[in-house]
């Protein structure tokens, strides 16, 4: 296994952050080495992904003036994956060109993402490391991604103040959650976790899920200007994820822009 760059080192070394849960990253340390299989415990993510990377796409290609239709769409392009995992997000947005920078606050995590892209032939730059260890490094880029992720941090605040900060003047932030109310328990917690069993028992807490309000406003406070918001919504017969610019009652996704 090659040896990763990391200020860490140990697990318990990364948990030290102050919008680091320990707990959150235990969890997801512990199914690290199922983050390929798209039949294991990451199987829903494997099956939203290509709805994150169309949306992902669709917006830096409007936004940066570029063709999607082109091989590489996202040439040149700095673009931070917050909370990377083994990088599900992080290798589709190379292959389109994006100079990726990942990180996660798990090293299991990171050992997994960079053997799976250089098994793959890619270049990312994975880094076992936090959003504030980034804003001492004084890097930015223009576009920084917090998807799955707000939702497990410790300190919401913090970490939204965090990822602002990361993007450049004339940059774009991007991320996704869920909704909290009544529907978002029952689909989210019971039918995900207890009956279709989806993910693991405990994998979220509903409490810790954010109103699109509440993201928007967030975004705002940190001097971003949001662009857009969309549901994502499963469709049980055809087994397949869709994005819906109406319905945010459990999952969604946005985007806002830091002004030049």
């Amino acid at each position: 296994m090659p040896e990763i760059d990391t200020p860490y080192s140990t697990e318990s070394d990364a948990a030290a952050g102050k919008t680091v849960d320990p707990d959150e990253i235990s969890k997801f340390a512990a199914m690290a080495q199922e983050w390929w299989d798209p039949t294991g415990k990451f199987k829903p993510l494997h099956k939203l992904n290509p709805v994150r990377v169309a949306y992902i796409r669709e917006k830096l290609c409007a936004h940066f003036h570029r063709d999607p239709e082109a091989e590489q769409p996202l040439a040149g392009l700095r673009i931070l994956d917050i909370g990377c995992g083994g990088g599900l997000l992080s290798e589709p947005l190379a292959r389109m060109g994006a100079a990726m920078t990942s990180i996660d606050a798990s090293a299991r995590n990171i050992q997994i993402a960079r053997l799976h892209a250089e098994e793959s032939g890619l270049d990312i730059a994975f880094r076992h490391c936090t959003s504030a260890d980034m804003l001492e490094k004084e890097e930015r880029f223009d576009a920084v991604l917090s998807m799955e992720i707000i939702e497990h941090v410790a300190d919401i605040e913090s970490f939204s103040t965090e990822c602002a900060e990361l993007v450049r003047p004339g940059g774009l932030q991007f991320g996704s959650t869920l909704n909290r109310n009544t529907k978002s328990w029952l689909m989210a917690i019971i039918g995900a976790e207890y009956l279709l069993r989806w993910v693991p028992k405990g994998t979220h807490e509903w409490n810790k899920f954010l109103r699109p309000s509440e993201y928007v406003d967030l975004m705002r406070r940190n001097g971003l200007i949001p662009q857009d918001l969309c549901g994502i919504v499963y469709n049980p017969m055809l087994d397949r994820w869709f994005r819906d610019e109406a319905d945010l009652d459990v999952n969604y996704m946005l985007v806002a822009e830091k002004p030049e």
